[in-house]
């Protein structure tokens, strides 16, 4: 029963380095998303459909249900995920974005949105200008340096179409939430600056999933890594 870990935007598997080392778990699978620290596969548009397909396609491949954990984007791919295919998952845990009717994207997902407006915000995304908006995000400062440092030019072409693809995201996956029955776990920064914790209670309160709000922002598996770990452990142990 492996533990199958997501990252979201602007990372790769990285992103769980720490959690990972405070898991006493050994079965962990933790894939870069296509274009995130890896080539697109041929054909491959950046959809948010086309890594759902994409997410369930290697949990297939596992050849059995997973315990299966998503941050940022790879939030909401896996509350996707969980309502196509709960067949695939024994237990799931989501954070730092909860998929919602009434959410209104942040301005930053709202400028990548926009036609050579996102373009011109990619150029400026330089790692001088990442990193004080990481660690000002709440990111220790070394990871915000190696986190900046892997996002490149594939990354930031594969981010644009994945936001544009999206701006009706909630309306279109939102109402399957109310029928999950997998057992869940949100988790949230008390102090995100791009999703309050009240998305993700109102997560929980759709899918009957437990809830841990941890003291930042939303970088919580590199701000708290032990402290996700455990929270993770003790959930999928009670499942």
């Amino acid at each position: 029963m492996p533990a199958f870990l997501v990252h979201g935007v602007s990372d790769t598997h990285h992103l769980w380095d720490g959690v990972r080392e405070h898991l006493t778990r050994a079965d962990i699978i933790a894939p870069d998303m296509p274009g995130f620290g890896r080539d697109l596969p041929p054909g491959f548009g950046c959809t948010k459909e086309e890594y759902v397909d994409w997410l369930i396609a290697e949990v297939e491949k596992v050849g059995e249900p997973v315990d299966i954990v998503g941050h940022d984007w790879g939030a909401l791919l896996v509350e996707r995920f969980v309502c196509l295919r709960p067949d695939l998952v024994r237990t799931w845990a989501a954070g730092a974005g909860a998929i919602d009717e009434t959410y209104v994207w942040h301005p930053i997902a709202q400028m990548w949105q926009t036609p050579r407006v996102g373009e011109n915000v990619m150029q400026g995304m330089t790692t001088e200008a990442i990193v004080p908006a990481f660690v000002n995000d709440g990111m220790p400062e070394h990871v915000a340096r190696e986190i900046a440092a892997r996002i490149d030019e594939r990354m930031k072409a594969a981010i644009l179409p994945l936001y544009r693809s999206a701006t009706k995201v909630g309306n279109e996956w939102g109402p399957a939430l109310d029928a999950v029955k997998v057992p869940g776990l949100v988790i949230c920064g008390e102090k995100d600056q791009y999703m309050s914790p009240d998305f993700h209670r109102r997560l929980a309160q759709r899918t009957g999933a437990e809830v841990v709000v941890l003291p930042g922002g939303h970088w919580w598996p590199v701000q708290f890594p032990q402290e996700t770990a455990q929270a993770l452990e003790a959930f999928s142990g009670r499942a």
